[in-house]
């Protein structure tokens, strides 16, 4: 996860406004607390965000993509791994209002498993992306562009996934939306 902190956290300032969208156990955002950010973070498990609180100490909340809401405006977002548990057709939605979240300068990271199918395994949605599908997702959000997105090994040794990351940021000029980053 390192090289992806290393990404991610350079465009955040010094001190700034973590959103943890979807923060599981609490892993990325004790991180990103012991670094000096101010994180927020929920989770739509209760388990998961009990496990945030006890063993990680974040103070997470229990809440959906669609349900979070927030005074706040975050610098960054942080959505790593847990977009990919929404069916395909509602991720306009869930990114949409998730980036209304976003401070003007704000940027938002994205993974997926990389690929094509939606499935459920285990009682869970799955949605993978290719980077061509993420591009034409992301064509249908107003105000954001891609700045980065590149294709990672799954640093679990058991297994051979590989993740479509992302990194958008907020267009200032609506007919730059579009990166010329996209697959770097």
């Amino acid at each position: 996860m390192s090289a992806i902190y290393n990404r991610f956290l350079p465009l955040i300032p010094a001190g700034g406004t973590i959103l943890d969208a979807g923060c599981g156990s609490g892993r990325d955002s004790r991180v990103f607390i012991s670094k000096g950010y101010a994180v927020t973070a929920f989770d739509a498990s209760p388990e998961l965000v009990a496990l945030a609180r006890s063993i990680n100490g974040v103070p997470a909340s229990v809440a959906t993509f669609t349900s979070f809401s927030s005074e706040q405006l975050y610098d960054g977002i942080w959505a790593c791994a847990s977009l990919l548990h929404l069916p395909r057709a509602q991720l306009v939605e869930a990114i949409t209002g998730l980036a209304e979240l976003l401070a003007p300068k704000g940027v938002f990271y994205l993974s997926f498993k990389r690929g094509v199918h939606e499935r459920i395994t285990g009682g869970r949605q799955f949605t993978d992306l290719t980077e061509e599908m993420f591009g034409e997702l992301v064509a249908r959000i107003q105000n954001l562009r891609i700045r980065y997105c590149w294709v990672t090994e799954d640093a679990r040794t058991d297994r051979s996934d590989k993740w479509l990351n992302a990194i958008l940021e907020v267009a200032t000029n609506p007919a730059t939306q579009q990166s010329d980053t996209l697959g770097t």
